[in-house]
């Protein structure tokens, strides 16, 4: 075998940088979006692990599993990608050391959206097929939600940590009848007034997603601000569109006939689904999430019209954009950032 030469070394050396995951190259006009795009407003894609965003957010090819590992630190050098959500947490509650891993990868106006573990917001338990397998014991326990959930990922992110979402997964019809709603919605309440209100002098933003209809309504609402979380707009082939959804924010921060309306907290936002679309018919149809097929025009205004009205509320927005929404995530965040940009530019 022969022996290595010094140029066989650098070689080996460069080979080894370019398995690393290094952003993709930008032109100056995305990189010019992103200096336009106000500071407060944090629009990212649910998790970073997609290898068909090669040249969009990644240079090279890379495994899922790489990405997973290493691609953090690249994405959050996308010029208008400034968070990102963190789904896995859904499936299993996450160590502090993990989230504080997510947090130093990041620049510091970085956020994250973070997901509540299902064994908190799910009613029921599930079996290996997703179907229903007894009563969930620890459904909205505040004690649990605090221990697994609330202050891992406080005291691992902290100034990093955007919203906590509680997503409630679909609820037995019975118990979105009355009087069984009204009670579920008190019971709602009760566990986010339960939860921790401060950790280290962060005050923790909460919101809640639902993917049942029938839980939007004045009492919902009413509920949740008075105990103190955010309602988050969850568009879902199961919901009412963004506009429709936007009236239950509205009822929430100007119950009277308050004009120009305001924000009085965060926006809170979960572009999940294109809707018409079952969750495994949009995975096929839009795999591997390099372009925008379905391109909604419709939803993409009304949250642009919202992030606005969160500025001018001085409250911040943060916005988490699925690959299932139009089929490429990062692109519908510079299209949304676009209309952002142009909608204050036509209101200066």
């Amino acid at each position: 075998m022969a022996a290595r030469s010094d140029s066989d070394d650098d070689f080996f050396a460069a080979e080894a940088h370019d398995r690393t995951v290094q952003p993709a190259a930008h032109d100056e006009a995305l990189a010019r979006l992103g200096r336009r795009l106000p500071a407060s407003v944090h629009l990212g894609t649910s998790s970073w692990s997609f290898p068909g965003w090669r040249g969009l957010v990644y240079r090279g090819s890379h495994s899922e599993a790489q990405l997973a590992r290493e691609g953090l630190s690249a994405y959050a050098a996308h010029p208008v990608l400034r968070a990102v959500g963190i789904d896995r947490s859904f499936y299993q509650p996450l160590a502090q050391a993990d989230y504080a891993r997510y947090a130093r990868q990041v620049p510091t106006a970085f956020r994250f959206l973070v997901k509540a573990p299902a064994a908190i917001t799910d009613a029921v338990q599930r079996a290996a097929g997703g179907e229903p397998a007894g009563a969930n014991p620890t459904f909205l326990d505040a004690s649990v939600a605090a221990e697994r959930f609330v202050l891992p990922a406080l005291e691992g992110l902290g100034a990093k940590a955007g919203p906590l979402v509680f997503q409630l997964s679909p609820l037995p019809r019975d118990w979105l009848q009355p009087p069984a709603a009204h009670a579920l919605i008190e019971r709602i309440g009760a566990f986010v007034a339960a939860l921790p209100r401060a950790l280290n002098g962060q005050t923790p933003i909460y919101a809640v997603e639902v993917r049942d209809a029938a839980l939007l309504t004045p009492r919902f609402v009413r509920t949740l601000r008075e105990a103190g979380a955010r309602l988050t707009i969850g568009i879902h082939a199961r919901m009412p569109n963004a506009a429709r959804q936007s009236a239950a924010l509205r009822a929430m921060d100007a119950p009277g006939d308050e004009e120009p309306w305001r924000l009085r907290g965060p926006l809170v936002v979960r572009w999940n689904l294109h809707a018409g679309y079952r969750y495994e018919d949009a995975k096929n149809r839009y795999a591997p999430f390099d372009r925008l097929l379905d391109p909604d025009i419709v939803t993409r205004g009304a949250l642009a019209h919202l992030i606005r009205v969160a500025l001018a509320s001085h409250q911040p927005a943060f916005v988490i954009v699925n690959n299932k929404a139009e089929g490429c995530a990062p692109l519908s965040c510079v299209e949304l950032a676009r209309a952002v940009v142009e909608g204050l530019k036509t209101e200066d």
